[in-house]
Parts: C-alpha cells; structure tokens; sequence
C-alpha cells in the first residue's frame, strides 16, 4: 500500500543541456525538477490525441506517447526527445481530459466506489533516433462519493484538463482509499522509469 503525499518543493540542481520535453504540462516539468531534471527546452508536441475506434488504453497510452517524442523529434533532431502519455482506463474505457463540468461529472461517478487503472507510456527518442519506450500501470481504489464531495469537487475547477477528471496531488487526494504502484505515474510521469531511461541514454545531472 502506498501512503499519499503532496510532492515535496525542491531546487533543480542544473539544466540538462540537450533534454527536450515534448510537453507543456505543468505536473511533468515540476516531477522532473523534483529529481533535478531540468530540460533545456520544453516544447509541446500539439498532436490530435483522439483514441482510435476500439482502441484500448495501453496501445492508446504507447502510441500517443510515441508520437508525441517523434512530432518533436522531426522538429528538433539531435536531441533528447522526452515525452510521455497519461491514461486514465475504466476496464476497457479510456478516459477523457474533461474541459467541461458535465464530462468531468461522468468521470467521476464512473470512477466512484471502485478501482481503475493508471498507464503511463514514456518514450524517449535519442540524438541518433533510436527509439526507447516504457509503460508503467498503477491501480488507484477511489471511495464511493457522495453527491455533496463530487459537487464540492466540480466546482473547485481542479478536474479541467486532467485525465480522468481528477488530480491526485490534489484536493482529489481525499478520494483515494488505496494505489498500488507508482505515485508519480498517476500524477503524469512515472520518476522512477524515466529517470532509469534518462540515465541509461547517458544523460546526467
């Protein structure tokens, strides 16, 4: 069992000179920075992440991952690609990132009072284009919510963008009975997988 807690504040202990992330979300770049990983661009892929017709989420999760790297990778060769993919998957079901308060009610009345799964695809394309990827799956229990938590929680805005319709390192904290896995996976990047990928490519920090 996994005990929760918020991530801690840290300094980045130095700039990893040729390490582009090939995204703009917030969670990923503070993650890195906890472990004192600092990219020295950040440069958001801006794919279409639509799922495929009948598509489940872990070749969803590996795909979407793998295109964003290669995307970014066509713009800036010769450099460190990182990029990573979050899902969020009921059984077969993926998830949206809800942007409006009705789909993100439907996540969570969906994810209330049971266990879903969390996939995290990392892939890393290196300077001479080889291609490294990892998949990481946390099981994340939610409790059962009452009409009252879910209301309090739509309208605190915490669920716009974030897949599922939930951020753990949130408010949503209070609504995870158990995980089994990797705290960081769920947040948006699995830090122990891909600071193994990094180092084995030869980056340090």
């Amino acid at each position: 069992m996994t005990q929760l807690a918020p991530l801690p504040p840290t300094l980045p202990r130095g700039v990893a000179d040729d390490l582009v992330l090939a995204s703009a979300s917030p969670r990923r770049i503070a993650l890195l920075a906890q472990i004192g990983v600092v990219p020295s661009q950040v440069e958001p892929a801006a794919i279409d992440e639509t799922p495929l017709p009948r598509e489940l989420p872990v070749p969803y999760a590996r795909r979407i991952a793998r295109a964003k790297a290669t995307v970014v990778a066509e713009r800036l060769p010769g450099r460190r690609i990182l990029a990573a993919d979050t899902v969020v998957a009921c059984g077969r079901r993926i998830l949206p990132k809800p942007f409006d308060r009705a789909v993100a009610r439907e996540c969570l009345t969906l994810l209330s009072g049971r266990r879903h799964r969390v996939i995290g695809a990392v892939a890393l394309i290196l300077p001479d284009g080889r291609l490294r990827e990892r998949l990481v799956e946390t099981v994340v229990a939610f409790k059962r919510l009452s009409q009252e938590e879910m209301e309090g929680y739509l309208a605190g805005g915490e669920w716009d963008g974030k897949a599922g319709g939930y951020a753990i390192q949130g408010s949503a904290a209070t609504f995870i009975a158990w995980i089994r896995g990797s705290y960081s996976n769920v947040v948006g990047l699995p830090l122990f997988e891909a600071a193994a990928m990094l180092r084995a490519s030869g980056l340090r920090w």
